[in-house]
């Protein structure tokens, strides 16, 4: 017979040597499952019940492989000539202290490319993504859709002593985190932090810098100071007192204070005692100190 097939079945286990299945790297070195079919001529796994898939090269190293080091699911299908391994139900992966769920699960052990679909969630450091469907291209781009949800959580620390959660919200979200933690919404969305919120039609940020661009239909809404503005382009600098730069057709109301022109610069950080907004143009420039001690602790009103 051609077919070699190893099957155990009902709560059986199996334990697959890497070198037996396959000499490339990341291939599974254990196996676990209900039942486990081996077809050694075809090079093809399907396991199915209470599956369990480990990876030792990738959990014995220290680098951030796309490759996870435990898979579990209801079924798993891993193509040895093509290094496709395929998760489907309750798939549970594990990438060193990381993890990531979802319906179902795709990934190259050679190529490290991976997709997720279905209530996913991935964590990953201080990072979480929550969306419908999440593609990692092995080169250091993930691209999140479907009702993305992305939240930064900061531990308590000099800086924020109560913590800081930065949230970043579009129904597209490319992510970097090889380059800075670079976020890119490029079909608009809002982002969230201890400052305020602000939308726009394109955006993106570095996260480890707190640095953030947005574009088109700028529009800031700053709680904390009773403060709203907006303008065709914001230039964020959450290191540098909450400094956010307004440019074209750019506004800042305040209580009573009103201010326009083609530049504005406004400090939405609760430090500062005196958020000063400056106000520049081709002919002028002055600087009007907005009177954040006479305002009042009611909520700001849109």
């Amino acid at each position: 017979m051609k077919l070699k097939k190893i099957c155990a079945i009902i709560c059986a286990t199996m334990l697959i040597n890497a070198t037996a299945l396959s000499a490339e790297n990341n291939s599974p070195s254990e196996v676990k499952a209900d039942e486990i079919d081996y077809d050694m001529d075809t090079g093809k796994v399907i396991a199915t019940g209470s599956v369990f898939m480990r990876h030792e090269e990738t959990a014995a190293s220290n680098d951030d492989s796309n490759v996870p080091s435990e898979v579990n699911a209801d079924t798993v299908d891993y193509d040895m000539n093509t290094g496709v391994v395929t998760a489907e139900g309750n798939v549970h992966l594990k990438y060193g202290t990381g993890t990531a769920t979802g319906s179902r699960a795709m990934y190259n052990t050679n190529t490290q490319e991976a997709y997720l679909i279905g209530n996913v969630i991935v964590i990953r450091d201080d990072m979480k993504i929550i969306c419908d469907s999440l593609t990692n291209d092995g080169a250091g781009r993930m691209q999140a859709s479907g009702n993305v949800d992305f939240v930064q959580n900061i531990a308590p620390n000099a800086k924020y002593p109560k913590g800081e959660t930065r949230t970043f919200k579009g129904e597209h979200v490319d992510y970097y985190p090889d380059d800075r933690k670079h976020v890119i919404i490029p079909t608009g969305g809002i982002v969230t932090s201890n400052d305020g919120t602000f939308t726009a039609n394109y955006m993106e940020g570095w996260v480890d810098e707190e640095y953030y661009i947005g574009t088109g239909n700028v529009h800031i809404v700053n709680p904390p100071r009773e403060m709203e503005a907006g303008g065709d382009r914001i230039d964020y600098f959450a290191q540098d007192n909450g400094k956010a730069i307004l440019t074209g057709n750019a506004w800042v109301v305040q209580k009573n204070n009103t201010m326009r022109g083609n530049r504005l610069t406004v400090y939405l950080a609760d430090n500062q005692k005196n958020p000063a907004a400056s106000k520049s143009n081709s002919t002028s420039t002055k600087t009007q100190i907005l009177p954040h001690e006479v305002l009042t602790n009611a909520p700001f009103q849109n």
